[in-house]
């Protein structure tokens, strides 16, 4: 299976209410590697890869949020995967 690369941007409340943990916990789940950190401008920026299955699977989830999110908007951008990646991280 081909393998893709994902470039996320979150708009919401999506700091201080475990949105980082929560991408992480799905993206481990779900087998993609890549990393997800907060931004300054209050939005959370995530990369990752995988097949295009588990990525679109990831971004549905990641559109829901945890319970005490509210996701307002998603950037996605798609591009060809580099394999940079050996395992999904929180960075900060």
């Amino acid at each position: 299976m081909k393998v893709m690369r994902v470039t996320v941007k979150i708009q919401g409340r999506v700091q201080a209410v475990g949105f980082r943990h929560f991408t992480l916990k799905t993206a481990l789940r779900l087998g993609l590697t890549g990393w997800v950190r907060n931004l300054p401008d209050g939005g959370v920026e995530a990369v990752a890869e995988g097949t295009r299955e588990q990525l679109d699977e990831w971004l549905a989830v990641l559109q829901e949020g945890p319970p005490a999110s509210r996701v307002e908007g998603m950037s996605i951008h798609r591009q060809p995967a580099d394999g940079s990646f050996d395992r999904f991280e929180v960075r900060f």
